[in-house]
């Protein structure tokens, strides 16, 4: 196996074992975050319903200023943590359960629940 699939293994290992215990309700919907080379995408989930209720990713904010206009960087990603917070807020809802995705809590994954904890939400 290459390095590329052992990794991709170990992250869906660790999402699958904490999707065993994370759920959203109405009350805390789940902030769902997804990670890729160049953008980083989040969704605030209501599973009961399995609706979503706000989303936000590096494709929204292209016409915002990021550092020297990257979007898979830290500071892409806390943009989009202030603009899922703002969303959030709007919606209704200011508790969340924070799904990093099998994502390691480091990095953009942690630039971006920064941000959302400054922007408002409470996980």
């Amino acid at each position: 196996m290459d390095i590329c699939s052992i990794r991709q293994t170990r992250r869906g290992r660790r999402r699958r074992g904490m999707r065993k215990t994370l759920r959203g309700t109405p009350d805390r919907p789940r902030l769902a975050v997804y990670r890729s080379p160049r953008h980083i995408y989040v969704q605030v989930i209501d599973d009961l319903a399995g609706k979503t209720l706000a989303a936000a990713s590096t494709m929204d904010i292209q016409g915002m200023e990021t550092s020297a206009g990257k979007t898979g960087n830290a500071s892409a990603a806390a943009l989009v943590g202030k603009a899922v917070a703002e969303r959030a807020q709007k919606a209704g809802v200011t508790k969340v359960v924070f799904d990093r995705g099998g994502y390691l809590y480091h990095g953009r994954v942690k630039a971006l629940a920064d941000a959302a904890r400054a922007g408002g939400l409470q996980f």
